[in-house]
């Protein structure tokens, strides 16, 4: 309390000395003209002057800065707004995403990475080639699919040979039935070599025509944005090592935790609104998809899952949210839990005056108001009549402002 003290007694001072200090051959100035205008005018300029200084320094409940001494202060401002607020259960989650909607991707064979083709962050498509990995394996794979292959076109004309001379009794039934034998495994063979070739991202017909690949090509299964890259080039990856983590951000939703006493309030289908700590002054809207039926135990709480649109795929898995579940709610003038100063048993706002205008001036003025409910850090307030809603509010730096006012009044008493 005592550095805080320090700061704002600091700060405070700035802007004294900013607001009242003025160089003395300004000060002379302001004085050989005073003194002309008396000596033209019979006295009557300078008691205008006197006056006008008076009004602006010591007009209660008033504060006037520098657009420096605004910025210094760190000053923020912005129009008054309603907002959605109510009495509500608050809750807290974390966004995460379905199974189906994020992938680890691994080889099926063993190999050593030969080329990478993206790095973390990329935005991929469904089937896009993320890798590529070589290994002799690969090769001679390819190599016994083409003799396999060769080898069925031999084995398939001996079977129709021998099955119509066997059916013409010419041929015996033993050789009919290796030939048949014989055909079938090999067909079976070819087809095994076949899938596993798809399976590579290879193309059996290529193979099949005499075609050689070296490298194999890496895909992910879903479209989305590429969160890891666990390879290096050279790299020997086994099979089934994991290669890439591939998410698509933009199905995620929130998983919810709601306490016992809450969750008979709690149904399918309902709105929950809630922010994040990257986006604290934006209320984004969930719906409920489910309600868990499972207590965890620490804490213990029940999970309801609620489905959010992503559109610019701007909300991240692992984010922290804070929200609350809609109970009569309504609109109401709404400001920041910053904005509002209070003084004893009464609270107040600082107002933009944009009527009284000065050049590379501010103007603000202290507004008692009534405050009703508080929710996501905003608090409902109640304007004096006479007061439009059309206003601009100090929204940061509102109790320094109020502090200079103090300091200016006691100034002006002594």
């Amino acid at each position: 309390m005592r550095n805080i003290a320090i700061v704002s007694a600091a700060i405070i001072t700035f802007l004294m000395v900013g607001c009242n200090d003025k160089p003395e051959s300004e000060m002379g100035h302001n004085e050989n003209s005073s003194t002309s205008e008396k000596m033209k005018n019979n006295g009557d300029a300078h008691v205008e002057e006197g006056e006008h200084n008076e009004e602006e320094e010591g007009e209660e409940g008033v504060v006037i800065l520098t657009m420096q001494q605004a910025e210094t202060i760190g000053l923020e401002t912005k129009t008054l707004e309603e907002r959605n607020l109510g009495n509500n259960i608050k809750v807290t989650g974390m966004l995460e995403l379905f199974p189906q909607d994020q992938a680890n991707i691994s080889p099926f064979v063993g190999g050593n990475v030969s080329s990478i083709k993206v790095v973390p962050g990329d935005n991929v498509r469904k089937g896009q080639v993320l890798a590529y990995i070589e290994h002799p394996d690969i090769i001679a794979m390819q190599q016994e699919y083409q003799e396999k292959n060769d080898e069925l076109v031999f084995l398939k004309q001996d079977f129709e040979r021998k099955q119509t001379l066997y059916d013409k009794g010419v041929s015996s039934g033993k050789e009919f039935q290796m030939a048949q034998s014989q055909y079938r495994s090999t067909t079976s063979s070819v087809n095994g070599l076949r899938s596993q070739l798809r399976l590579l991202g290879i193309n059996p017909d290529k193979v099949a025509e005499g075609q050689i690949y070296s490298a194999v090509p890496i895909t992910t299964p879903i479209s989305g944005y590429v969160d890891e890259v666990m390879i290096s080039l050279g790299d020997y990856v086994a099979q089934q090592s994991k290669m890439f983590s591939i998410s698509d951000n933009s199905k995620i939703y929130v998983n919810f935790k709601v306490y016992e006493k809450d969750i008979k309030q709690i149904k399918k289908g309902q709105q929950i609104h809630f922010s994040t700590a990257s986006r604290p002054d934006e209320l984004l809207k969930a719906t409920v998809r489910s309600v868990g039926k499972t207590f965890n135990t620490d804490p213990k709480a029940l999970e309801v899952l609620a489905d959010i649109e992503n559109k610019d795929k701007d909300l991240l898995p692992g984010m922290y949210v804070e929200g609350r579940i809609v109970q009569g709610e309504k609109m109401v003038l709404a400001v920041p839990e910053d904005a509002i100063v209070k003084n004893g048993e009464k609270t107040f706002i600082f107002v933009q005056d944009n009527d009284k205008k000065e050049e590379n001036k501010l103007r603000f003025n202290m507004v008692p108001v009534n405050i009703g409910i508080s929710d996501l850090g905003y608090v409902e307030i109640s304007l004096p009549s006479g007061i439009s809603k059309d206003i601009t509010i100090v929204t940061k730096g509102a109790y320094i402002l109020s502090s200079e006012m103090i300091k200016s009044e006691l100034g002006d008493d002594d």
